[in-house]
């Protein structure tokens, strides 16, 4: 664990932001071609893969920002960002290809998952070494020193 300001992480997090944002202006401009106006959701298909790409971002956004910030914490900024890196890639793969067809989604869905899992191993690891560090260490060294 380090005690440097994670400026590489708040990066990342800054332009996942800004990406969501992006993502949820590409919907206002999908209302205003296809006459959907709020609170509706509901319209051409053009409009509804749009508004269901952005909404499929917003719900992994909590999973993406505490695997990001967790891994690059208690493992590695350097990874955690690089596997950042490659999750807000896949999701413009997955928003760019869902907007065209549901079936083009695909490459940037499991290029999401891979990105996900590889910040889930580094979190895990990450809190298990600093669990192990924290106590199971400070009890062996107690038991030794007794």
């Amino acid at each position: 664990m380090t005690t440097e300001i994670p400026v590489l992480l708040a990066a990342v997090s800054l332009f996942s932001a800004l990406q969501m944002v992006y993502l949820a202006r590409q919907v206002g401009l999908a209302r205003m071609t296809h006459k959907v106006m709020p609170p509706t959701v509901t319209g051409p298909p053009e409009f509804e893969r749009t508004f269901r790409a952005h909404q499929n971002n917003v719900e992994l956004y909590p999973v993406f920002l505490v695997v990001l910030w967790t891994s690059g914490l208690l493992f590695s900024e350097v990874l955690a960002v690089l596997g950042g890196v490659v999750y807000m890639v896949a999701r413009h793969m997955y928003f760019s290809g869902y907007v065209m067809s549901t079936k083009k989604r695909l490459p940037g869905f499991y290029l999401t998952l891979g990105a996900l899992f590889f910040l889930s191993v580094l979190s895990t690891i990450g809190i298990l070494h600093g669990i192990l560090l924290e106590y199971f260490y400070k009890i062996v060294s107690m038991m030794v020193t007794h």
